[in-house]
């Protein structure tokens, strides 16, 4: 007998959605409780994220967990196309109407929080 695979097309861009912070603040302690000693969070800055998001076919940003050269827990993002392929590569057309190959960003250097002086280590919430 022959099976065949059902597949489902998953719209990259799509992927998240926003929770309250109720919800927020019981996830982050439900891992921090199973995970006392772990890195509490990473804070990636706006410019990076909009430089991956701004690459030609760009449908969202996938996130590994890593060890930076360090030794330490980091994190390495890169581009995903609407298929979730990794754009580690891409074509563009120069400016003189070639075909041109670029290679995607890959990125790591996000900052534990509480790391930095900058930024605190804790999950605050103000709700009224």
């Amino acid at each position: 007998m022959m099976q065949t695979k059902l597949t489902t097309k998953c719209n990259i861009a799509t992927i998240g959605e926003e929770i309250t912070h109720e919800l927020g603040a019981e996830l982050v302690s439900n891992y921090r409780k199973a995970h006392p000693n772990d890195v509490k969070a990473f804070i990636v800055g706006k410019e990076i994220l909009s430089q991956i998001l701004a690459q030609p076919g760009c449908a969202g940003i996938q996130f590994f967990n890593a060890i930076n050269e360090m030794g330490q827990k980091t994190l390495v993002y890169v581009g995903l196309d609407q298929n979730g392929k990794q754009l580690v590569n891409y074509s563009v057309v120069t400016t003189d109407a070639q075909l041109q190959t670029e290679k995607g960003i890959v990125a790591d250097r996000a900052v534990p929080s509480g790391d930095d002086p900058c930024f605190g280590d804790d999950w605050f919430f103000n709700i009224d």
